[in-house]
């Protein structure tokens, strides 16, 4: 009998069904020489400090760090785990092989690693890796089943963000909560968490040391365009009113008029962390909600795997991408000229050099019906419009740039036509709906100028009042915490930054909502902000290591680099061993003080057991 162990009980139905294990039973299927069982997520947890030594039970500052001679593994305390576990552990002794079925990532393979660490495996293991749930994907992964071996790196990664996670977590809470909580709550502290909070912090403060100022521009209106003087802004409105009285006295000249042709590249597919910043940005949805919405839409098998973080598509997909558009009726208006000639093997498409554990999100060629929510329906159609807008041409424009002068004072226009929209044709219905918005944002029409001609214009003076730096929302959060804090547009240089991002595009929103649990922020509208609790927290906090987002970042590409085979998981254990013993000594030598915070409010949740901090904060 082949075990097949999936990641949760759904999953192990549709994989039940390809392989034709139809009978029930308690706790799995069985049929055709198959027992297909399940998890529920982590069964496995990695053991709390007391149960290596029960003095630790009591948070004491003089018995930190807590560093484990060898760290072990324990069963969740859940009865429902503990009853599903000692299924899967009976059925691994009666089998010949297992078939691990976890989810594709790092995190499904720690998951079932784990397990089969529990249940004393010895038999050998196979891995099924797939990319969407649908039965042929299934069928074509059991066809061709990877060695367990293949994926011992990934698993060994996934294994060091863990135990990094709770010497960091474990250690520096109970270290800042005993010196500085003065008893009343705990004090959060977490890899990836406490650098995200520090961008939030820094971001507060810009904001609140801000001091708006009044400027004026000299602006004028030559032939219905409007020109702005090309000199610094001015301080004083008496410097705004001379200046004017001059521009009054002389012609306006046209010195040079330029007409660039240029393309707009289509928009990339989405990973994770980009189709969460769009949802946001559209709908408002939460990093989580957005990320709950496309599991199941993965799950309804309309999409590929969503815990992604490339934009490309692996080369040998390219033969199905017809297929795939063919079977997306809803969109017929949209596919059907693209399905009238071969579609583009595109390069800013197709690259198996840039595609990671698995592809970009796109559809699946299952098309959804109405099994649908609202919710799932909208984020269904960001994904479908973003795949189809990839193979339409580029967007061609024109951008025009006018200089004028009057008298000794320059002054520039600038525009943009759209010459063929291509790509844009997509979002034309997208468009109309946010006309109005778009019309503010929209460059002004240039008509055609000559170099040399003159005549009287209709200067004036803009007053405006220089802006604050914008707030965080969760969508412009989730691309700092992708680039580690840079600030960075360019998609191709965003691309490469990936490696140093903090978190990972699966744990970035859940670090989030832990940030909102733990009263660190708040939001108003879709803006974040830092809560006084959350201010008081980083300014305690000395130890750069554990507030850079950039030195997160290069802890990241470390774990990036065990999965690769090119670094030493044992290595990185002892460099943050190194770090936490550093950091307790130098935060119990210094000056206790007691921050003032929030207290969280107590929730009515199901019954859990406590734990000394989040895995993965």
């Amino acid at each position: 009998m082949k075990l097949c162990i999936a990641e949760k009980p759904s999953v192990a139905r549709d994989i039940a069904k390809v392989l034709g294990a139809t009978t029930p039973k308690s706790g799995y299927m069985e049929g055709n020489g198959y027992c297909v069982t399940w998890t529920f997520g982590h069964l496995c947890t990695l053991k709390e400090p007391h149960d290596y030594a029960p003095e630790y039970k009591a948070w004491n500052l003089f018995l930190l760090p807590i560093i484990p001679k060898n760290f072990g593994i324990k069963l969740i305390n859940n009865t429902g785990v503990e009853r599903q576990f000692k299924v899967i552990e009976s059925l691994v002794k009666e089998c010949e092989e297992v078939i691990n079925c976890g989810d594709a990532g790092q995190e499904g393979e720690l998951i079932q690693r784990w397990v089969l660490q529990k249940a004393k495996c010895d038999k050998p293991v196979k891995r099924l890796w797939i990319s969407s749930l649908t039965e042929d994907a299934i069928k074509e992964g059991f066809e061709k089943l990877k060695s367990a071996e293949d994926y011992k790196n990934l698993y060994l990664a996934g294994n060091a963000r863990a135990i990094g996670d709770w010497l960091l977590g474990i250690n520096a809470t109970r270290l800042f909560t005993k010196k500085f909580g003065g008893n009343k709550a705990v004090l959060s502290i977490g890899r990836v968490q406490t650098p995200t909070l520090a961008m939030l912090v820094k971001r507060q403060k810009e904001i609140d040391a801000f001091v708006q100022k009044d400027y004026w521009e000299l602006k004028t209106k030559y032939r219905e365009v409007v020109f702005t003087a090309a000199i610094d802004r001015l301080q004083s409105a008496e410097r705004a009113e001379k200046g004017l009285e001059y521009l009054k006295q002389n012609l306006f000249e046209i010195i040079a008029f330029e007409i660039k042709e240029g393309k707009e590249k289509n928009p990339r597919l989405f990973d994770l962390t980009g189709l969460q910043v769009e949802a946001n940005k559209k709908y408002g949805f939460s990093a989580e909600s957005t990320l709950n919405y496309i599991q199941s839409l993965y799950e309804k098998k309309h999409t590929t795997y969503p815990r992604v973080d490339t934009t490309y598509l692996s080369e040998n997909l390219y033969p199905k991408i017809s297929g795939i558009l063919r079977s997306m009726n809803f969109y017929s208006d949209l596919t059907a000229p693209l399905l009238e000639a071969p579609i583009p093997m595109s390069k800013a498409v197709f690259d198996d050099a840039k595609v990671t554990d698995h592809h970009a999100i796109i559809p699946t060629e299952i098309p959804p019906t109405s099994n649908l929510t609202r919710e799932e329906k909208l984020v269904y159609d960001l994904v479908a419009k973003r795949f189809i807008a990839v193979f339409y041409p580029e967007c061609k424009i024109s951008n025009t740039l006018v200089e004028g002068q009057v008298g000794t004072i320059n002054f520039k226009a600038s525009g943009k036509q759209i010459l063929e929209p291509g790509w844009r044709l997509v979002y034309a219905k997208d468009q109309k709906e946010t006309a109005e918005k778009e019309e503010k944002n929209e460059e002004q029409l240039i008509p055609e100028f000559t170099v040399g001609e003159k005549g009287e214009h209709e200067p004036f003076v803009h007053q405006g009042r220089t802006s604050p730096p914008k707030p965080y929302t969760e969508a412009t959060l989730l691309r700092a915490m992708e680039t580690a804090g840079r600030q960075v547009e360019d998609e191709e240089l965003r691309e490469l930054l990936k490696n140093n991002g903090i978190g990972r595009p699966s744990t970035r929103a859940n670090i989030i909502e832990t940030l909102f649990k733990r009263k660190y922020i708040e939001k108003k509208r879709k803006n974040l902000f830092a809560t006084q609790t959350g201010i008081d927290l980083i300014d305690t906090i000395e130890d750069e290591l554990l507030k850079s987002a950039e030195l997160t970042g290069e802890w990241e590409q470390k774990l990036r680099k065990i999965e690769k085979g090119e670094y030493e998981a044992q290595k990185f254990k002892e460099e943050l061993i190194e770090m936490v013993t550093q950091l307790t000594k130098k935060v119990i030598d210094s000056k206790g003080k007691v921050i003032s915070f929030q207290e969280e409010k107590p929730t009515k949740t199901k019954s859990k057991k406590k734990k000394d901090t989040n895995p993965g904060d």
